[in-house]
């Protein structure tokens, strides 16, 4: 099948990449997503050749034992993931954001501690900003952190960790008031500790629990949990880059990375949602002839191709302007605005096709048409992007009068 959303310029060594994950994802991920997704079960069989494919390293440096990729062909990969069963590219993504947080905040103790292993897949990441009455107001947080001799003592609740469960090293971010008087801005008096944990539910370490898993309409087989801190005890050197009141630069900037991935997610599963209403469109007769003859079918399957090729557009010059070492909160933004809300669409377009059969859990756009409203939220709703959007705007045109 010829496939849309291509990408120029790729060196050989990303379009190598890029043919071993698809042909993973045709041969080990689209067979049994469905199935795996109706049981909403951990997809343990897939992790594990994920890990043999080295993907958990992709972008941690060699010298961390990774392959030292960039965040294209890191979004690329999701892209492929998230075409197979958008739920596998989670499970990447809040690894990859706690390695890229590490990467570039942490100090060189905690880069040797922990980068060698989350490259080889053995410890996995999550990260924790959201709490139960927070929403998008980040400045909200509650959770705090105290000073006690050389340890910190957290506490609080926490709220929507992918991996929450699974996950052996969270990155929480908490508020942390020592060092900040009364008055500081909200967002300078934020700290994020690396806590590490032991997979599973319950009492994962003193002072930690991981209740359970999250019953959610879609996104079903990744586990999305609470986090629940009670007398936690967290040692100083566990402050990502050794110093306070940084947390909040430091999650905005692993943020910045996760909106890519949303948007990455985002075209991927446009791309599935396309390929699967083009094909039953061609094998689906009325009045003598394939639907797909049907100029109405035409119409809405050239909207749905122009719509994952302007997404995969943007989510690609996001990418590539992250790893120019230019500041992309824009374009992230744009991306992730444009790829959730293109990717509803066509998910909703290609259900349509289907007609009846597309309300059927035999078919696979069942599935998608469940997964989609998901990416309107993860890393900040369209109306957080469009603020975004709009600031960023106004500093770049702003009017000299």
């Amino acid at each position: 099948m010829a496939r849309l959303a291509q990408t120029a310029g790729l060196t050989d060594v990303q379009q190598e990449i890029l043919s071993t994950v698809r042909d993973f994802v045709d041969k080990e991920i689209i067979p049994v997503a469905t199935e795996l997704e109706h049981r909403d079960e951990y997809p343990q069989q897939i992790v594990d050749g994920l890990k043999e494919l080295g993907l958990f390293g992709l972008m941690i440096p060699e010298e961390y034992g990774g392959l030292g990729e960039s965040l294209l062909t890191y979004a690329l990969c999701v892209e492929e993931i998230a075409r197979g069963w958008m739920s596998v590219s989670g499970i990447i993504n809040t690894h990859f954001i706690v390695a890229y947080m590490l990467k570039q905040h942490g100090t060189p103790e905690q880069k040797d501690h922990f980068l060698p292993r989350m490259a080889a897949g053995e410890i996995r990441g999550a990260f924790s900003m959201s709490e139960p009455g927070l929403g998008s107001d980040v400045s909200a947080i509650t959770s705090k952190a105290v000073r006690d001799g050389d340890e910190y003592v957290l506490s609080g609740q926490k709220m929507w960790l992918t991996n929450g469960g699974t996950s052996s090293l969270v990155a929480v971010l908490v508020r942390s008031d020592e060092g900040h008087p009364e008055g500081t801005a909200p967002h300078k008096s934020m700290t994020t500790f690396l806590v590490e944990k032991e997979p599973g539910f319950g009492e994962v370490r003193p002072g930690l629990t991981i209740p359970g898993k999250i019953e959610k309409m879609g996104y079903k087989g990744v586990d999305t949990t609470e986090l629940i801190m009670d007398g936690l005890r967290v040692p100083a050197d566990r402050v990502l880059g050794g110093v306070t009141g940084r947390g909040f630069y430091q999650m905005m900037d692993g943020v910045e990375v996760g909106r890519v991935n949303v948007a990455a997610r985002g075209c991927g599963v446009a791309q599935r949602a396309f390929e699967l209403g083009v094909r039953y469109a061609q094998q689906r007769h009325t009045f003598g002839k394939p639907i797909a003859q049907h100029q109405a079918i035409q119409f809405k399957l050239a909207e749905m191709a122009t719509k994952v090729e302007a997404a995969h557009a943007m989510m690609v010059n996001a990418a590539r302007k992250k790893d120019s070492g230019e500041r992309n909160d824009l374009e992230a933004g744009m991306a992730k605005y444009l790829a959730s809300e293109y990717c509803k669409e066509v998910v909703e377009d290609a259900f349509r096709i289907h007609g009846g059969y597309g309300f059927s859990k035999e078919y696979e756009i069942e599935r998608l048409y469940r997964e989609a409203p998901m990416l309107l939220i993860g890393e900040g709703t369209a109306e957080i992007q469009k603020m975004i959007i709009g600031r960023r705007l106004l500093e770049e045109y702003r009017f000299q009068g």
